[in-house]
């Protein structure tokens, strides 16, 4: 089942100060940073026995965000592709890659998977707090959108 999330103006920091008092679920968390940056109202959720994914968008990116649930071995996944494959120039693409996740990157990576280029980050959900939640999702939302069009320009498809 797919259901939009309302998007409403909300302060980020006083929002996630709240769920941390409210001892607020991981879901919570990520629906209210979702609400803070999706400011198109795209966001859509789906909620099966496997988890739940989020999908908004982000300036020039569609960003995915995944729960496995909310016991400590479950995961919390954020990714948004960044460029399909092939691309012109691929060795050269690999290096600015590499060498952009050396410093540029911070919890997050770029990677492939599915012929795309991907900006991910993972961990358990195992003593994260609303804040790393907050974080990742807009880390991988802000990178991804800062770095596609100027990867798209220059190594564009082949």
């Amino acid at each position: 089942m797919v259901n939009p999330i309302s998007n409403s103006e909300v302060d980020t920091a006083q929002a996630i100060e709240k769920l941390i008092d409210d001892n607020a679920s991981h879901q919570e968390v990520i629906e209210t940073v979702i609400s803070s940056l999706d400011q198109d109202n795209t966001a859509m959720v789906s909620h099966t026995d496997e988890g739940s994914l989020w999908k908004f968008k982000y300036g020039s990116v569609e960003v995915f965000v995944q729960l496995t649930g909310e016991s400590d071995d479950d995961l919390l996944t954020v990714w948004s592709s960044v460029l399909k494959l092939p691309a012109n120039d691929e060795p050269g693409l690999m290096r600015r890659l590499l060498e952009m996740n050396w410093t540029g990157t911070f919890e997050t990576c770029f990677s492939i998977h599915d012929d795309q280029v991907m900006v991910s980050a993972q961990r358990t959900v195992a003593d994260m707090y609303p804040g790393e939640i907050s974080r990742l999702v807009t880390l991988v939302a802000n990178i991804a959108d800062d770095n596609d069009e100027a990867l798209k320009e220059e190594f564009g498809s082949s």
